[in-house]
This record gives C-alpha cells, sequence and structure tokens, in this order.
C-alpha cells in the first residue's frame, strides 16, 4: 500500500505491510482503513495457493488473516493488527458507528476452516471477539444494517472459500438464531450490500445473472435480470448507489466482451465502450433439458461458422462441486477461441450440485458424487446433440478439482467418452482425505469422516471401479496443491498404466491448485491439445 505515481496520477502511499494486504475498508466517517493483513506470510493467502513444503515438524504454524487498522492522515510503517493472533478473518464488514466489524472467522488453520467459520463481532480497538452466531451452514458475505442491529449474510452449502452462493440470511447483532429469509427462493444469491435503500443482492437464476432487493420479511423484487451474461466480479458482483435503486455493474457474455453498465431498473445504459471493437471468436447458446425430474442447464459454445459435417465436442466440468459455469467473453488468443476454430464444440454443464437454481438443487447430490450428477451431463450431451452437429464418436471429457474427479470417476462408469483431460482430480477419497489440507469441506457432503463412514467414500472413488476404466487419460497437477495433492493423480496414472490404458501424467513444480505460471500454461495447452488431436480426430 506504498508506492509512486501511475499513469501520471499521484497518490500518497499510507501503510507498509511486511506480508499480504487485501480487502481494504474505508470507516464509516472516511478517516480509518480497515483491511485484511497477514504478516510474515508463508504462502499466499487461500487454499488453492502453492502450500508451503511439507517438512519438518509439520501442522505446527498456521498464517492467520487479521483485520488490522489504521489512520488515513500520515503513513503508518509498523502495522499492528486488531483482531486476535489465533483467529483467521476471512471477510468483514464495518459496523455503522465504526467501533467495530462483523466478520465471518475461525480458529486454527484458515485454509481448512472456513467450512466451519462462524459469525462474529470484533472491536476495533481491544479486537475482543463476541460470537453472534454458529451457522449450520458455510457462510460469506456479512453484512449489518445501517442501523446496527441486523446482520445479514449468505448461508449455503459451499465447496470452496470465493465462490460464494446460498440463501440469505438474517441474524440480530446482539446474538440469536439466524433465519433463512430467501428459503426455498429457486435462485441462488451470490453476493450482498445493505446501504440506506435496504438489502441489495446478486444472484444467479439458471441462464441468467441478476440484482434483487430484499425485505425483512424475504420478499424478493429483482431490479435488473440479464439473461445469457455474468455480472461483475469478486467482492460485490454489483455496486449499489445509497438509495438501492441505481447501480453499476460489469456485464459479458461468450460472445460480447465486457462493459459497464448503470441505471436504475428499465432504465439501464451501457457506460464504457472500450471493448466494442473487439470481435466475437465463438457463438454461444443456453442449454435446457430435463434428468431424473431436474431442469438441468448449461452452455454451448462453437465456431462461428458451422463447417459441414459433424464435429468433435469436449464436455468440462466445473469444479466445486458448488459452483457453476457462467459466459465468460472468449477473446481470439483464449483457447477456447483456439478449440473452436479447430472445428470443437464446447459444452459446460451446471448438473445438480450447481448453483443457479436454489439450495435444493446445490444440496442435490450430497452423499451420490459422480452420481445424479454425472446422468445430468450424459443427458445434456444427448440434449446438445439435437441441436448441434455433433460427433457422438468423438466426445471429450475434462474437468479440474471436482471436475477433475468427474473425468476421472467417468472413465470407470460409461465408455461413451474417447479422450479424458483430468486437472487436480480426486481418484480416492479415502486417501484423499487423511492427505489433503482442506478435509473440513467434506464434511457437510459425506455427512460423516472417513474413518467414521468409509464405506460411502469408497463407492464414489474411481479407484473402487478402476479396472473398467478404458479411457485414454492425460493428467496433470500442481507439485504444491493442498487441496487436491499430487498423490491422487499419482495413484490414478499408476492404476491406469497397470491396466494398459493410454495415460500421461504431468506434475508442475511450485504450482498450487491451478496452472499460473505462463510458461506451465503455455506447456499444459500444448499437450492438451494434442491429446484431443489424438484422440477425437480434429486438428
Amino acid at each position: 500500500m506504498t508506492g509512486g505515481p501511475i499513469a501520471g496520477l499521484p497518490y500518497t502511499g499510507l501503510a507498509t505491510i511486511n506480508g499480504i494486504a487485501q480487502t481494504p475498508r474505508f470507516s464509516p466517517d472516511g478517516e480509518r482503513i480497515a483491511v485484511l493483513v497477514t504478516l510474515d506470510a508463508g504462502k499466499e493467502s487461500g487454499a488453492t495457493q502453492p502450500g508451503v513444503r511439507l517438512v519438518g515438524e509439520i501442522g505446527e504454524k498456521n498464517d492467520e488473516q487479521r483485520i488490522a487498522v489504521f489512520d488515513v492522515g500520515g503513513v503508518t510503517t509498523n502495522i499492528k493488527p486488531v483482531s486476535p493472533a489465533d483467529r483467521y478473518v476471512y471477510e468483514y464488514d464495518w459496523t455503522p458507528d465504526g467501533k467495530g466489524f462483523v466478520a465471518t472467522t475461525a480458529l486454527g488453520n484458515g485454509d481448512n476452516n472456513w467450512w466451519v467459520a462462524t459469525l462474529d463481532a470484533i472491536d476495533a480497538t481491544t479486537g475482543a471477539v463476541r460470537n453472534i452466531a454458529r451457522p449450520k451452514t458455510q457462510l460469506d458475505f456479512p453484512r449489518i444494517s445501517p442501523d446496527g442491529k441486523t446482520v445479514a449474510y449468505i448461508g449455503g452449502l459451499m465447496s470452496d472459500f470465493g465462490p460464494v452462493g446460498g440463501d440469505v440470511w438474517t441474524v440480530p447483532f446482539a446474538g440469536g438464531a439466524p433465519v433463512d429469509v430467501t428459503a426455498k427462493q429457486p435462485v441462488t444469491f451470490t453476493s450482498l450490500a445493505w446501504v440506506s435503500g435496504g438489502l441489495r443482492a446478486s444472484y444467479l437464476r439458471g441462464n441468467a445473472m441478476g440484482g434483487a432487493a430484499i425485505d425483512p420479511r424475504g420478499r424478493v423484487t429483482p431490479l435488473i435480470d440479464i439473461p445469457d451474461a455474468s455480472l461483475g466480479a469478486g467482492d460485490g458482483r454489483i455496486a449499489w448507489a445509497a438509495d438501492g435503486r441505481t447501480f453499476a455493474t460489469v456485464t459479458q457474455r461468450y460472445d460480447k466482451a465486457p462493459a459497464i453498465h448503470a441505471g436504475s431498473p428499465g432504465a439501464v445504459r451501457q457506460l464504457t465502450h472500450d471493448n466494442d471493437g473487439l470481435t466475437p471468436s465463438v457463438s454461444a447458446q443456453s442449454i435446457s433439458w430435463k434428468s431424473d425430474g431436474y431442469d438441468v442447464q448449461g452452455w454451448l459454445v462453437g465456431p462461428r461458422v458451422t463447417s459441414t459435417g459433424k464435429a468433435p465436442m469436449i464436455v468440462t466440468v466445473h469444479g466445486g462441486p458448488s459452483s457453476a459455469t457462467s459466459p465468460r467473453f472468449v477473446g481470439a488468443d483464449s483457447a477456447e477461441a483456439a478449440l473452436t476454430a479447430r472445428g470443437y464444440y464446447l459444452f459446460y454443464p451446471n448438473p445438480r450440485g450447481s448453483y443457479g437454481q436454489g439450495e435444493a438443487f446445490t444440496a442435490a447430490n450430497k452423499r451420490d458424487f459422480g452420481g445424479g450428477d454425472l446422468r445430468d451431463i450424459l443427458a445434456g450431451v444427448d440434449a446438445v446433440e439435437k441441436v448441434a452437429p455433433i460427433d457422438d464418436a468423438r466426445l471429450g471429457l475434462t474437468g479440474g478439482s471436482y471436475g477433475g474427479f468427474m473425468a476421472m470417476w467417468a472413465n470407470t462408469q460409461t465408455n461413451r467418452f474417447k479422450a479424458i483431460v483430468a486437472g487436480a482430480g480426486l481418484s480416492n477419497w479415502i486417501s484423499y482425505y487423511g492427505t489433503n489440507g482442506i478435509d473440513q469441506w467434506m464434511i457437510p457432503f459425506f455427512g460423516k469422516s472417513a474413518y467414521d463412514d468409509p464405506e460411502a467414500y469408497a463407492k464414489v472413488s474411481a479407484i473402487t471401479y478402476i479396472k473398467k476404466a478404458r479411457t485414454p487419460t492425460f493428467i496433470y497437477v500442481g507439485e504444491r496443491d493442498i487441496e487436491v495433492p499430487p498423490g491422487q493423480s499419482i495413484e490414478y496414472w499408476h492404476a491406469l498404466k497397470e491396466l494398459g490404458v493410454p495415460t500421461t501424467l504431468m506434475i508442475y513444480p511450485d504450482e498450487g491448485h491451478g496452472i499460473r505460471q505462463p510458461e506451465h500454461v503455455a506447456d499444459l495447452k500444448k499437450r492438451v491439445f494434442a491429446w484431443w488431436a489424438q484422440y477425437l480426430g480434429a486438428k
């Protein structure tokens, strides 16, 4: 938080922090800034980042993300966190009087314990912590009412910190039992803001995203609703004016580049036109189908110009499983554009377990990983083949994290796919439980630990049925992945090699849960494209 001018605009450094700093927010009076800091950090914050080397006595030291506060006037060179040293703060909001915060926090390892985080009040001067509630769901976006009496948050079945989704809950700031004020709504709420005009939320509804007003009784009034598009990103998604009637957000589609839109209900206009000259690289459409009585949705992305004859298709399963694939502009230099230019179609299903249709749909794959959600995906492929020229003999399957599990699992359940690419996948839920750095995430989905209910974990493990695997599989993972350690990929690769199934495993050095270093990204793209070309026949 120090530095000099950028693009000719002077600014003044306010604080020097020896570590990581993120999520700065002004106090209500504008005279102080709060920020989440990790001093002398051993790694970047977040479980998806590369983990520290597991040498020496492990598990004895945790990076703690804490709230620090400093004055706007002057320069602070010795940041001293306010919140306790043994407590990891994930998200927070100033109280209206500026005397403290509402926050989601947990004791101990911050990477692992978000799934058991509590809703707490933290004094801005003393750092004293008072529990407000211990929800039975995961929670994020704590926001306090302008009168300081009520806290709202998003609560639901979430599998990662960051991809937020659930219902809107409220609880008295003084403490009490949380109330789900949007129970049974057929949408997933993704962010919150509490302005003087009332409570506002962004949401995902099937193929549409929007923003709504929520009154104390839970009545939801949509204020903006845009189909086939994504709204905003990160903290907020929609920026609301104090009156709660006007707003601004970034919108984008697969075939339309991001632009800032603003306005009020019924009067939204595009403010920026910097990207208007970008030519769409793909065609795209929302696909809906029925599966086991569920209404399921996904996205089909294809070439701008349809070639003659039938084309191969790659099915991509999102991570999570509590997440969803939403439209993101496909630039000319993207992997998606390169694939469609080679004649591939790309299918992104949002099966049960995904966001977008309410909490019951998100929870529909509990204790059923790879069951109903795989049936949804296969039914989705059938639906796509009715509307697009897809060659069923040239289908590929890929995904990362939970999507990597689905790719590994599907190889033992169906021979419909002719090539598979599995990134950071889970092959054996039993061994995974004892070796990953985030085992707390599994309890809400399985109900019990792998030690208390091993059968539930074994019956959804690809290794249990590995002798049924026939499909050539390319596997990749980061060397320092703590969410899904590379041992899971090694175990799967070893089994395929022994069974004579064509396979290759790449472990990228110093990478975490995702491949980010440019040279590794380039290498991975080259290898994946070659795998598809070899087994699906498109160049």
